[in-house]
């Protein structure tokens, strides 16, 4: 059986767990406050992670989630990603040069190691939190992985319009994660929500980036960066 039949019966099997009433969750987002360049001169609302977590139920999380991220132009490609709890990315390197995705952080550490060009490792994320992503050879590379408890959940594109599809009437928690948003303006963001059985459309979320200063990250062996970049020399720069 391949990877698609299994995500297919995977959710084929939560869609007759789950009611019968399902539709969508609307909305938009959009960043204030902000210095980075893309969001107040181009108003690029992406990566922003949004989902649903049902209130006074559990419901079955879909198994056999895959979602891709690139390495590509020395750079993790989409930035962010979102998956459910149990799901694998796959890390594709498509440089002509050697990479080293790791995560240090609480969400789950991983170290793939060195690989080389037109190669793929994939992590499969067991347990729901944020993981930041990075490149031992290349100080500048970052990402995010939103591993979510909940199959109801979006990323945000660039216009910050969001669409959740086949949500189940119900009550909700949402939430939110931006890199660049600190804790505490998120957290007065996130409420309960309530989805009837035609679906909902939210107000327009406002995310403010007041309070957010970019942190220098430190190697997978928890040292500052070589000035010239990298370990490693065999495979180009």
């Amino acid at each position: 059986m391949t990877w698609r039949s299994l995500i297919c019966s995977s959710w084929l099997a939560l869609a007759a767990a789950l009611p019968t009433h399902a539709a969508a969750v609307t909305g938009q987002v959009e960043l204030t406050n902000s210095q980075d360049p893309a969001v107040h001169k181009r108003k690029d609302y992406s990566g922003v992670v949004i989902w649903l977590e049902p209130v006074d139920r559990t419901v079955p999380i879909p198994s056999g989630v895959h979602a891709r991220m690139e390495q590509r132009d020395k750079h993790f490609v989409p930035h962010v990603v979102a998956i459910p709890t149990g799901g694998t990315v796959d890390f594709p390197n498509l440089d002509p040069i050697f990479h080293n995705a790791f995560s240090t952080f609480a969400g789950q550490p991983f170290d793939l190691g060195l690989y080389q060009p037109i190669t793929t490792k994939s992590v499969t994320f067991r347990r729901p939190g944020i993981v930041r992503v990075f490149c031992q050879i290349h100080s500048t590379m970052s990402a995010i992985v939103a591993v979510v408890p909940t199959p109801w959940y979006v990323v945000t594109l660039e216009s910050g319009k969001f669409t959740i599809n086949n949500v189940p009437a119900g009550d909700y928690q949402l939430r939110l994660y931006h890199e660049r948003a600190v804790q505490e303006n998120i957290r007065f963001l996130e409420q309960r929500i309530t989805v009837p059985e035609g679906g909902l459309a939210l107000p327009l979320i406002s995310i403010s980036e007041t309070g957010y200063v970019p942190q220098p990250h430190l190697n997978k062996y928890g040292k500052p960066y070589a000035p010239d970049g990298g370990t490693y020399k065999g495979g180009g720069q």
